[in-house]
């Protein structure tokens, strides 16, 4: 693989597992440091050293991206290390599932909080450095992908709020892409359809056996399928920007 992003700087939220930890990997093979950002320090640092065994770099950043300080504290870790941020990979993400007059509202804010306020929260930091990094790199672009859901574009019965979020973040990421467009930093967002991940561990039982339900006989998508999305946005040529990739599981109807 050609060291495209060598000199650059990555980070990467939701990075303990799925699709952040994929994301990471191949960032790393593709030559960047990688800052990786979750809850699960435990994880993150196996990561980091796998990734230096292979030749890579990676900074294990424990902490919670609902919090403003916590996020600001991370980016500025990333940046502390390597001196730069050139790519930020908004991945942390978490799913609940059911139908509104039933669901807990804590269930509610803790969507809000991860898929919403986490992108938030992130992005502010990192894009006074993104802004700079542009404006230095030999590349002469750095890049903010969020990964967001087919349910940020089909809203389906039992997903209205976790729909809502990944909506939100979408519409977030419009915003910023024409704001950004004059100091070179390029927004995307990937789509992922059915992915074979935790994501979905942490649903209560009823709600987890509707999914299997919806998604039985399906080959579903693998974390490394979204991390090649992601790699694919952020290594075009400057001139290039992939503003959204829509990835389904090829039997998925949704």
């Amino acid at each position: 693989m050609t060291a495209t992003l060598r000199g650059t700087v990555a980070l990467v939220t939701g990075a303990s597992s799925g699709i952040g930890e994929a994301t990471a990997r191949v960032l790393a093979r593709h030559g960047a440091a990688v800052a990786l950002v979750a809850r699960r320090a435990d994880r993150l640092r196996a990561l980091a050293a796998e990734i230096g065994t292979d030749g890579g770099s990676a900074l294990a950043v424990p902490a919670d991206v609902t919090d403003a300080g916590q996020a600001a504290d991370a980016v500025a870790a990333a940046v502390g290390e390597w001196g730069r941020l050139d790519t930020l990979v908004n991945n942390a993400g978490l799913m609940r599932m059911g139908r509104a007059a039933e669901a807990p509202l804590p269930d509610w804010n803790d969507l809000v909080a991860v898929n919403v306020m986490g992108v938030l929260n992130v992005t502010r930091a990192a894009l006074a450095h993104l802004i700079a990094a542009a404006s230095d790199s030999p590349r002469g672009v750095a890049d903010v992908v969020t990964v967001s859901s087919t349910a940020g574009r089909v809203a389906r019965p039992g997903t209205a709020v976790y729909s809502l979020t990944k909506f939100g973040v979408n519409a977030f990421s419009e915003g910023l892409r024409q704001e950004l467009i004059g100091q070179r930093v390029r927004v995307g967002v990937v789509g992922p359809g059915t992915v074979d991940t935790e994501i979905t561990d942490h649903l209560p039982p009823q709600a987890r056996e509707a999914f299997d339900r919806t998604t039985a006989g399906m080959v579903k998508l693998a974390p490394d399928d979204i991390a090649d999305a992601v790699a694919y946005m952020v290594t075009r040529d400057r001139r290039v920007a992939v503003n959204e990739m829509l990835i389904r599981a090829a039997e998925q109807t949704w």
